[in-house]
């Protein structure tokens, strides 16, 4: 899996803002990212995380600011392309709600995954990966896939994304109606596939102790905006972090 050379890839998000309608979710949002780094975008229920994955990925515009993606020393706004284009440069998003096409089987799923063109000639090889990584999937790969418990759909997700040969990789809530025990486990295998691959990994996620597990740097987003961020020890340490994920008072 991933035969090519990897590419160096900065994200870099500048003061956007966006919303729909006359709903402002982001307001002048800014966080950066680098090859290699698992960096945590944090908050609760409403306060845009989900909005700022739709923006890399093109499926929401900006009023305002900027999204440049580099790799290797080329500059892609992403702000003005096209999702299709956005995923053909190796981004890939495995979305809150997993998303999956519940009538076709698990095999069928990751198939789709694999629509990127650079990724084709890999789909064998990218498939034989993911069924290795997620076993449950190779035992299941003829189900299908609305029939699966909400772990087993979490990890087809994954895979998923995973079949694209993805180089940033957004994960958006992966802890969304999954038990304890199953977020520990997908938290898990996100960090083993990241630190095999070199994966980029930005992780929407507000289970704080699980994401804290994996990432590098985190951002706390609230009403829209970045009110904090830092490494981890950082971040474990700031009072609004105590009093909102860590339920210090």
């Amino acid at each position: 899996m991933y035969k090519e050379r990897i590419l160096a890839i900065k994200l870099q998000v500048e003061a956007v803002h966006a919303g729909y309608g006359a709903v402002k979710a982001l307001q002048g949002v800014s966080l950066s990212l680098e090859q290699g780094q698992t960096v945590a975008l944090l908050g609760t229920n409403g306060n845009g995380k989900s909005t700022l994955m739709k923006c890399l990925m093109g499926m929401v515009r900006p009023s305002a600011g900027q999204i440049v993606l580099d790799i290797d020393g080329q500059r892609h706004d992403l702000a003005q392309l096209s999702t299709e284009a956005i995923v053909n440069l190796g981004v890939a998003l495995v979305p809150e709600g997993r998303r999956l096409f519940p009538k076709l089987t698990v095999q069928e799923n990751l198939l789709l995954g694999a629509f990127r063109p650079s990724a084709r000639s890999s789909i064998q090889e990218n498939l034989a990966f993911c069924l290795e990584a997620f076993p449950v999937l190779a035992e299941r790969k003829n189900q299908l896939a609305g029939s699966m418990s909400g772990g087993q759909q979490q990890m087809l997700a994954i895979a998923r994304a995973i079949m694209s040969s993805p180089r940033l990789l957004l994960v958006d809530e992966p802890s969304v109606g999954l038990s304890p025990l199953l977020v520990s486990q997908t938290i898990t295998k996100l960090k083993e596939l990241k630190d095999q691959y070199q994966l980029t990994v930005l992780m929407a996620e507000q289970n704080f102790n699980q994401a804290m597990r994996i990432a590098d740097y985190g951002y706390i987003i609230v009403h829209g905006e970045i009110v904090f961020h830092g490494d981890v020890p950082t971040l474990k340490e700031n009072e609004l972090v105590k009093s909102y994920y860590l339920g210090v008072a």
